[in-house]
């Protein structure tokens, strides 16, 4: 076994530990019992505080149910949920953790009523929570509110630049408890990715000009011996000898989202863990489908199979003939007429003699073609919106005061918490999206997983402090 240099503790959220980092992953997928165990092996656990589960007084898991008969009410209600949740998570990974290790609450910026959520956990849970991570747009008070509990923070971001840029407007005033800035590799790293429109998402760049860029940012800034998170893409750390005690990158910890999936703590349904062990490279891929409007990383099965051949069946369209679209197409069940460019015209006659007979608007003034059961699931998914999202691309819901996007609901994508709810309470896992880092192919080859082993998280870490 190839070894690598001596891992030193590094002081994070107050505390030497390990640095070694659980990722926080979506809905109840990094949760109180994962988050515990990886404190209690002396790193730093992260539970998800994105509509986390809640408990009876029988520990039976609650179902978020909402019975409200508008968005706002049922948008009132999945903060309810959340803040529940969230205070019940920390106490678990509290008590697992047993004095050891930090634990960290992640959250998402674009999440529905960030702050109201975060007030309501931090306040609900003082003293259990070590530090928040936040990522998923730019989180400027993120630091306010924070500082506001005695708690650290940690920005997720993918360049120098947007970190200079929350420096410059908010972290500069609470610098004191910046705990770390966490790296995110974008076209490596799972779920939600940080890719600017001027990084194409074909061509990834290396980390290390990048972290490196990064560090000397935080050195302008005097947070020299702030450590960095290096995140996406860390699966064995004999691979990352040369980031270890580097004086040009100063003190590194390194954070892990996909591995700990696969351990007997980790929440996911024992169908997921052994789709995981069968994944080939490629099978993860990036794509722009989410409501968020972001880039993300997902595997590639039926759900995300359906949602690309959606976006195929899809053509310009406009309200008069204009240009190119001059011929007359008839939509919808008055017949309402539409022009198509002539090629697109075909493409659609076929569509509909296939069976994609309904024509579904898009804010982008195209059409995509789906079937009659398909167009009535979309909008029953998008008449239940709770919410969820800050701004939903799909359900054209906003959290301000106008309770709409401004902009047509988008079929080419989906309710996000609808399937990511689906796949971390079931086995079905071909008709939900399963967000995963892109070396998850490796379970498949690494001999630490060789048979169907499961390691427990403590086993993982004793591995992973080898190299391996």
């Amino acid at each position: 076994m190839v070894t690598v240099k001596a891992l030193k503790s590094l002081v994070i959220s107050g505390r030497e530990v390990l640095p070694l980092v659980e990722g926080g992953k979506g809905i109840s997928v990094s949760n109180g019992e994962s988050s515990g165990a990886w404190a209690a092996a002396g790193g730093v656990g992260t539970f998800s505080g994105v509509n986390a589960d809640s408990f009876d007084d029988n520990g039976q898991a609650i179902a978020q149910i909402y019975y409200g008969k508008t968005r706002r009410e049922r948008h009132e209600e999945l903060i309810a949920y959340s803040i529940r949740g969230g205070i019940q998570q920390a106490r678990i990974a509290h008590e697992v953790a047993n004095g050891r290790g930090r634990i960290h609450m992640n959250v998402l910026w674009e999440m529905a009523a960030a702050e109201r959520i975060l007030h309501g956990v931090l306040e609900g849970a003082k003293g259990l929570i070590h530090g928040v991570t936040c990522g998923a747009g730019m989180p400027y008070k993120i630091a306010e509110i924070c500082a506001e509990y005695g708690v650290y923070y940690y920005p997720i971001v993918s360049s120098a630049r947007a970190f200079r840029a929350l420096w410059k407007r908010a972290y500069h005033k609470f610098s004191e408890l910046l705990g770390g800035v966490v790296y995110e590799d974008p076209w490596l790293a799972g779920g939600h990715n940080g890719l600017s429109n001027s990084e194409d998402p074909e061509k990834p760049e290396p980390p290390f000009p990048r972290v490196h860029e990064l560090r000397q940012q935080m050195r302008e800034f005097g947070l020299a011996d702030t450590p960095i998170f290096m995140a996406g893409g860390v699966w064995r750390l004999d691979e990352w000898e040369d980031w270890i005690d580097n004086p040009e990158l100063g003190p590194i910890a390194f954070q892990f989202g996909t591995r700990p999936l696969l351990t007997k703590e980790s929440p996911i349904s024992d169908a997921w863990k052994k789709r995981l062990l069968t994944l080939k490279k490629g099978d993860v891929y990036l794509n722009r489908f989410s409501p968020t409007g972001f880039y993300s990383s997902g595997v590639k099965n039926e759900f995300l199979n359906d949602l690309t051949r959606r976006s195929e069946r899809q053509v310009a369209y406009t309200v008069e003939p204009v240009g190119e679209h001059s011929v007359a197409f008839s939509v919808g069940p008055r017949g309402r007429t539409v022009y198509l460019a002539p090629h697109d015209k075909e493409h659609a006659e076929r569509w509909v003699a296939e069976g994609y007979t309904e024509a579904m608007r898009t804010p982008d003034s195209t059409l995509v073609f789906v079937t009659p059961a398909s167009a009535e699931q979309i909008r029953t998914d998008q008449i239940d919106c709770m919410g969820c999202l800050s701004a939903c691309g799909f359900s054209n819901w906003s959290q301000g005061e106008s309770g709409t996007t401004g902009k047509k609901a988008d079929p080419r994508s989906f309710c996000i918490q609808k399937t990511l709810q689906g796949i971390s309470h079931s086995d079905e896992i071909d008709h939900n999206l399963m967000f995963a880092g892109h070396n998850a192919y490796r379970f498949g080859s690494d001999p630490f997983y060789a048979d169907g082993f499961v390691p427990t998280v403590g086993q993982l870490i004793e591995r992973l402090q080898t190299g391996a």
